[in-house]
């Protein structure tokens, strides 16, 4: 048996060492990658549920509080459209004495990027008002459109969807 060399010994540990550190280096950074993946799916999912909660979860008596907390989570048409509606929404849920106690049962992201995302969200709620004293279940089944503003996801259209 020939005995190796040192200069090949160290020229194979050098480009092992090489190969090893681009290695973990590119492991590092998909890891890295899918991490803020990760951290963006959950930020719109959370972000989509509380704002099909605050949407689906308003009462009469705290009208003002549960608007602005709509209101918290919304930009752009929606932001725009809602507020529109408020005073005749006061009004309208006042008047019936309206309490919908909304819980989301499931939320799916169907596409997004880093500065958008569309929801689709199933959420139930329990509707009490002068028609119905003692209660009505509801389905409903929103398409949520997001934006990532000011470091934020903020809805910027709701839609009932089938």
């Amino acid at each position: 048996m020939r005995p190796v060399r040192p200069g090949v010994m160290t020229a194979g540990l050098v480009a092992a060492t090489v190969l090893t550190t681009a290695l973990s280096l590119w492991m590092a950074f998909c890891l890295h990658e899918q991490r803020e993946a990760d951290q963006r799916r959950q930020g719109i999912l959370a972000a989509a549920r509380q704002s099909a909660l605050n949407f689906t979860s308003l009462d009469y008596r705290h009208y003002e509080r549960d608007s602005t907390n709509v209101l918290a989570g919304a930009t752009g048409d929606f932001k725009k459209q809602f507020t529109a509606q408020t005073d005749q929404l006061t009004k309208l849920v006042a008047r019936n004495k309206s309490v919908s106690e909304g819980q989301v049962l499931e939320a799916g992201i169907v596409r997004s990027d880093p500065d958008s995302a569309r929801v689709l969200v199933v959420a139930d709620s329990k509707v009490t008002n002068t028609a119905v004293p003692e209660g009505e279940a509801r389905t409903y089944r929103l398409q949520l459109d997001l934006v990532h503003k000011d470091g934020r996801w903020l809805t910027s259209d709701v839609e009932f969807v089938g």
